[in-house]
């Protein structure tokens, strides 16, 4: 059994993923609505991410088979399930990145435990914030108090941040795992909403070894040439934030929207 992933074409690298999935795109794409409040963004956060980590699960983690008892098993003991399942044993990490990742990781983490041994899944917490000048431009990500439940030795880590915007809070969380974590973890992999081409050029040269995936691609301020181009392809032309950081066509802010406070 080989899983297919569907994504779009593009020049970013291979480990981009950007999803085709109709029914991902149709959930964000009414999440953005400016008429979209809570509680419909929470609804629709949870739709988008529950298939967003069984994407990730299904081409990211290991399988194994197995030979297993069904309830049919007492009248044909000769005749079991035969089938390539997720391995059980494997460690696996969601980082919660408050406060936009909060719930998003609480997502991922409820999923993992149903489909992994629930002994084998963690939940880490970051408190990040972005950091700004008197303009309203990010200069920066702070990381302030941690909470981390041992080392990433070959586990899978995951980073469920929903706006790929600037790539500082990635970066940063990254960095922070590799240098004062134990490890090597087996794998490192963001999971977002939307991303622009800023934040994939940051996160590819920082940590080439991180694996992204998103919903979506939005580089609405990219020249004409690029729009009509593979993305990717003039990567230098292509912009999908506005001078105060923020994605354009964007979705607004989700961390504001997630807790419905705009400080």
């Amino acid at each position: 059994m080989s899983y297919k992933l569907s994504e779009m074409e593009h020049q970013y690298g291979p480990q981009v993923h950007i999803l085709d999935n109709p029914s991902l795109t149709t959930w964000l794409a009414q999440l953005s609505h400016p008429n979209c409040k809570q509680p419909q963004i929470n609804n629709f956060i949870e739709y988008i991410y529950r298939g967003l980590v069984q994407t990730v699960i299904n081409g990211e983690f290991p399988r194994q088979n197995v030979h297993w008892d069904t309830r049919m098993t007492e009248f044909h003991p000769d005749q079991k399930l035969n089938a390539s399942i997720i391995v059980q044993e494997q460690q696996a990490v969601t980082v919660n990145l408050a406060r936009a990742g909060t719930y998003p990781s609480q997502i991922c983490y409820n999923l993992l435990n149903y489909i992994l041994n629930p002994d084998f899944v963690r939940q880490d917490h970051i408190l990040a914030s972005r950091q700004t000048n008197k303009e309203e431009a990010v200069t920066g990500t702070e990381l302030g108090a941690t909470k981390i439940g041992g080392d990433v030795k070959d586990r899978i880590v995951l980073f469920p941040d929903p706006m790929g915007a600037t790539g500082g809070t990635i970066v940063e969380a990254v960095d922070y795992y590799k240098t004062c974590i134990e490890g090597p973890a087996k794998k490192y992999i963001a999971l977002h909403l939307i991303v622009t081409p800023e934040y994939l050029k940051r996160i590819t040269e920082a940590h080439p070894d991180v694996i992204i995936y998103s919903v979506r691609l939005d580089r609405g301020l990219s020249s004409e040439e690029a729009l009509k181009s593979v993305p990717g392809a003039l990567w230098d032309q292509e912009k999908g934030l506005n001078d105060k950081q923020y994605i354009v066509p964007g979705a607004g802010g989700i961390g504001e929207l997630l807790n419905n406070s705009y400080v």
